[in-house]
C-alpha cells in the first residue's frame, strides 16, 4: 500500500510539473505574440482597418454646385455601386464643423470606408483619426491633409505640375510682357498656395510681366466677378488674369465681358464651363485636374483595401494634370481628357 501511495504521489507531482510547464509555455507564446505585435507597430506594419461593419461607403465632398466636386461625387458613387456598396453622398460645404458631423454620422452608420475631398488640411486630421479609431479607413481625394499615416490614401492632382504648365501658356498668350492680376482660392486649402506658387515660378522669370493686384475670391464665381470688377476700375490697363480655379475664371470672364474686354485668362480644374470659354476665345486655358479619374481610383483602392488589407500603393499619390488650350479643348468633356 505504501508503494502504491508513493507511485501515486510521484504521478501527481509529474502532472503538476507538466501543467506548470504548459502554463509557462502558453505565457511565453503570449509574450512572443505581444512582442511581434509591438515590432510590427514599430515597423509601421499596423493591422489593416476592417471597416465599421456595414456595406456603406460615405462620399464626402465640397458643394456639388461646383462641377468639379459634382464630378467627384457622381463618379465615386457610380463606381462604389458598381462594386456592390451602398453609398451615402454628402457635402460639407467647406465647413470643418459640418465635416466633423458627417464623419460622426459615418461612424454611427458603421461605414465600410470614407471617400473625402476635405474641408481643411489641418481641420480634417482629427476627423480622419476618429474614423480610424472606429476601424473605418479614409481615402482622401483632391486635397491633402497635414498628416501622414492617418488616411489610407491621399490621391491628389499634381497641382504644381499643372499650374506650371498652364502658366507657360499664359506667358505665351501675354507675349512675355504686360500687367496682370491674380485671384486666389481659399487660404485654408493647400491647393490654393501650391497653384499660386507654381504660377509665379513660371511668370516671375519674365521681368516685363508685372502683377499689379492680387485678391482672394475663395474659389467662388460671384466673388471673382466682384473682385475683378473692382480691380478693373483700379487698374484699367490690366492685360491678363490668372485664376486659382475655373469657377473664379468664369466670374472673371463675365466681368471682362461686361467691361467689353477680352484678355488672356487662365484657370485650373478643367471644367466644361471653362472649356466652353476657351472655345469661344474668352479664356486662354485651364489645367485639367482629373477629378473623375482620382475619385474612381479612391473607390477602387478602398474596395481592395477592405478585401485584401492593402491598396498596394503609397499613401500619397499624384495624378498629373493636362494643360488645356484651344489646341486640344475638343478632347475634354466631363473632366475626362480623351487622347
Amino acid at each position: 500500500m505504501k508503494g502504491f501511495k508513493k507511485v501515486l504521489s510521484m504521478l501527481l507531482v509529474t502532472a503538476m510539473i507538466g501543467t506548470m510547464a504548459i502554463g509557462c509555455g502558453a505565457k511565453e507564446d503570449d509574450k512572443k505574440e505581444e512582442t511581434k505585435t509591438e515590432e510590427k507597430k514599430d515597423a509601421g506594419e499596423e493591422e489593416a482597418l476592417k471597416g465599421g461593419g456595414s456595406n456603406i461607403i460615405y462620399v464626402v465632398t465640397p458643394s456639388v454646385s461646383n462641377p468639379a466636386f459634382k464630378a467627384e461625387a457622381d463618379t465615386a458613387t457610380a463606381k462604389a455601386k458598381e462594386l456592390g456598396y451602398e453609398v451615402k453622398a454628402v457635402s460639407h460645404d467647406d465647413d470643418p464643423t459640418k465635416q466633423t458631423e458627417l464623419f460622426d454620422s459615418a461612424i454611427a452608420d458603421k461605414a465600410a470606408a470614407i471617400i473625402c475631398d476635405n474641408a481643411g488640411a489641418d481641420a480634417t486630421v482629427e476627423a480622419v483619426k476618429k474614423a480610424r479609431e472606429a476601424g473605418i479607413p479614409t481615402f482622401l481625394i483632391d486635397r491633402e491633409i497635414n498628416a501622414e499615416g492617418v488616411a489610407i490614401s491621399q490621391i491628389v492632382a499634381n497641382n504644381y505640375q499643372g499650374a506650371k504648365a498652364i502658366a507657360e501658356k499664359f506667358v505665351e498668350a501675354m507675349g512675355e510682357k504686360g500687367k496682370y492680376v491674380e485671384l486666389l482660392g481659399k487660404e485654408s486649402d493647400t491647393n490654393a498656395g501650391v497653384r499660386s506658387s507654381a504660377f509665379h515660378e513660371v511668370i516671375d522669370q519674365y521681368p516685363d510681366m508685372e502683377m499689379v493686384a492680387q485678391q482672394t475670391a475663395n474659389w467662388e464665381k460671384t466673388e471673382a466677378y466682384d473682385k475683378m470688377e473692382a480691380m478693373l476700375q483700379a487698374n484699367p490697363d490690366i492685360e491678363g488674369v490668372i485664376c486659382g480655379n475655373d469657377t473664379m475664371l468664369e466670374g472673371v470672364c463675365a466681368a471682362l465681358e461686361a467691361a467689353n474686354k477680352t484678355l488672356p485668362v487662365i484657370g485650373v480644374d478643367g471644367s466644361d464651363e471653362a472649356a466652353a470659354l476657351i472655345k469661344s476665345g474668352k479664356a486662354t486655358g485651364t489645367a485639367l485636374q482629373q477629378f473623375a479619374v482620382i475619385a474612381e481610383m479612391a473607390v477602387v483602392q478602398a474596395d481592395k483595401y477592405l478585401k485584401e488589407g492593402t491598396t498596394g500603393e503609397d499613401e500619397k499619390q499624384l495624378v498629373d494634370c493636362v494643360a488645356i488650350t484651344k489646341d486640344n479643348v475638343d478632347k475634354l468633356s466631363g473632366f475626362v481628357f480623351t487622347e
